[in-house]
């Protein structure tokens, strides 16, 4: 099978539903060539689609809401936000519109339309341009969420967003775009809701989220020389979330170490914590621990960022104690 890159199998997804469907168009800012956007994966689209690829004001909170109006009347909207920290001034056409249509129109709206956009350090980008604020829209209801961690999932994933009648926020991670891993040239989605175990292992379940997802497997790696199997859960959308995978995952290993690159105060790990409690508590031998950045801006300074990310070694010293009985 081919290998492509994260930044191309998003491309590809957006080619794909752009040829398939005429109702999906593409806007944001900088988003035509010869820019093709912050991480160039629009780059070569609006030659093929010049009157979908449409370039907007810096306005986030304009063409969100433009994007939530078409969505309403038919179309099928992909909007591109340059950061998610810039989701700020997206909140109220994303929380209180989008998000709350079909609710409120007793089921006769929906609003199906997806927001890409990335998140997450390791650019010394500093703490308006990398911070990861994926608990805020899981808190919402209404609104799907998805963190794909590899180019398969990518595309699958943002092919099966595009498709879906309700608001998706489409999380990637700046990081990830170079990385490269199979993609089939045949036609694919991936359900929402269906985790994948990337790695199996009998000693201990960790469950990571986008570039955590690398650097949990690093750290099976690292693991397994001394002896230590460790399962590598990817849920892949948080909502919906395949808390199954997740608490059979659990049963077979009786340890659990979730890991985000998120703050840990009021992040995505304790939402899995507590449903693994509700549902596998019986089966836990041990803690269930988060290994997590601290609750504090993402710095500017490449050793500061360096000491608040998330790497396997952070994560291996975490599951090495948990396995020992030192926690």
């Amino acid at each position: 099978m081919r290998e492509i890159s994260y930044r191309d199998a998003l491309k590809e997804a957006l080619r794909e539903e752009m040829e398939r469907d005429e109702r999906v168009f593409l806007l944001g800012e900088d988003i035509a060539d010869p820019f093709g956007s912050a991480y160039k994966v629009t780059l070569g689209l609006s030659p093929l689609f010049p009157d979908r690829v449409i370039q907007t004001p810096i306005s986030e909170l304009g063409f969100t809401g433009a994007a939530v109006g078409a969505a309403i009347t038919g179309m099928r909207p992909v909007v591109e936000l340059m950061y998610i920290d810039f989701s700020t001034f997206a909140m109220d056409p994303l929380a209180n519109q989008a998000a709350k249509m079909h609710y409120m129109s007793g089921g006769q709206a929906s609003v199906p339309m997806v927001v890409r956009t990335q998140g997450g350090p390791g650019r010394s980008s500093a703490a308006q341009h990398a911070q990861s604020l994926e608990a805020w829209f899981h808190h919402v209801p209404g609104l799907l969420v998805a963190m794909p961690s590899t180019p398969y999932d990518a595309k699958g994933l943002l092919k099966t967003a595009i498709r879906l009648d309700d608001p998706v926020m489409f999380i990637e991670q700046k990081l990830l775009y170079n990385t490269t891993g199979p993609v089939p040239e045949e036609e694919y989605t991936i359900p929402f809701g269906v985790a994948d175990v990337k790695r199996e292992g009998t000693d201990c379940t960790v469950v990571a989220t986008s570039m955590t997802v690398v650097k949990a497997l690093r750290a099976a790696e690292l693991l397994a020389r001394e002896g230590i199997s460790l399962e590598v859960v990817d849920p892949r959308t948080l909502f919906p979330l395949d808390i199954e995978t997740i608490v059979n995952s659990v049963k077979k290993t009786s340890r659990l170490v979730i890991t985000h690159e998120a703050p840990e105060r009021g992040g995505f790990a304790a939402e899995i914590a507590a449903q693994v409690a509700d549902r596998a508590f019986g089966y836990v031998d041990a803690p269930i621990q988060r290994v997590c950045s601290p609750s504090v801006p993402p710095p500017f300074a490449r050793n500061m960022e360096d000491h608040i990310m998330i790497d396997e070694k952070k994560i291996a010293d975490r599951v090495r104690r948990l396995v020992r009985g030192e926690i």
